[in-house]
């Protein structure tokens, strides 16, 4: 008797998260309809195991999400003592680029200690302090973290160039920048799926060391750019990066509603015309999308 009730348990499928609704993934379906340009997503609840996704497996150009990985690399050469948050980095006029950040207003000569750095590359989405810090860990370095942690999609292809208004050169080439088929992604590129797996081993504790990953996510609470995913969720912690260019705009992060925690990356790229109001399309249908996710993915 008990080896037959052996085998029946063994015949029962685990049980597994109940997944969305049709009416979520009509509403998803609306929002994606009236989109300005092509959307990838991918969500999940962490406290329950419910995702979803649409192209979770595309690969996407990053813009400034990339930035996400970059602080992970460099957290992880800190704690193993190849860099120091003390070290100090002394800007240059050459160092300046243009678009997001701050440090271009900054004078030469001035010595920054790379916790600053990153600080302002997450916090501002300063591009400056962005190459400034691959100058410290490199773009392959980056990258060897990635694989490190099963994600061999996401790739910091270069540094930044700035915006189009003043770009500079390209250089700080990773091996996988200078892949041809990968030079159409500019300074990163990933999916979905694999930026919801890095926020989730952020926030698990899991990205180089428990201690590591609580400052990470205490910086990613800080982050200034709430235009997509934070739009409208008024006091609800928010740990997120957002990226932008003239056709895309794009965010990932977790949403820590009363319902679970929601990590979410959505992008929105191909976009046709160029607005850098708080009010572009992106942002609003990156809003919209987030919303839908954090109802339909909240725990039963």
């Amino acid at each position: 008797m008990h080896f037959v009730f052996l085998l029946l348990a063994a015949a029962v499928p685990a049980a597994q998260p109940a997944g969305p609704s049709a009416g979520f993934e009509r509403r998803i379906a609306n929002v994606i309809a009236r989109a300005p340009g092509t959307v990838s997503l991918f969500a999940k609840n962490l406290d329950t195991g419910r995702s979803y996704g649409v192209r979770a497996d595309d690969k996407v150009r990053t813009a400034s999400t990339i930035k996400l990985p970059i602080m992970v690399a460099v957290f992880g050469e800190a704690e193993a003592g190849r860099v120091h948050w003390t070290d100090e980095t002394t800007l240059r006029e050459e160092d300046k680029i243009s678009g997001s950040g701050i440090l271009r207003e900054f004078s030469p000569g001035d010595r920054i200690p790379l916790v600053d750095l990153v600080h302002l590359m997450i916090v501002v989405s300063d591009n400056t302090a962005t190459n400034l810090v691959l100058d410290r860990v490199p773009a392959d370095t980056v990258n060897r973290y990635m694989d490190q942690y099963g994600l061999p999609d996401t790739r910091c292809l270069r540094k930044i160039l700035g915006d189009r208004n003043q770009l500079k050169a390209a250089n700080g080439y990773s091996e996988a920048g200078r892949l041809e088929r990968n030079k159409r992604y500019g300074i990163g590129v990933s999916t979905p799926r694999e930026m919801v797996s890095l926020l989730e081993r952020i926030e698990r504790g899991q990205a180089v060391s428990p201690a590591a990953s609580k400052e990470m996510i205490a910086i990613l609470k800080r982050q200034h750019y709430t235009e997509g995913i934070g739009r409208r969720l008024g006091d609800t912690p928010v740990a997120s990066k957002s990226g932008a260019l003239d056709a895309l705009r794009s965010d990932v992060g977790i949403v820590y509603s009363k319902h679970g925690r929601i990590a979410m990356a959505i992008t929105v790229d191909g976009m046709k015309r160029v607005d850098w109001s708080p009010d572009n399309p992106g942002h609003l249908t990156i809003s919209a999308i987030a919303g839908i996710l954090i109802e339909g993915l909240a725990s039963p």
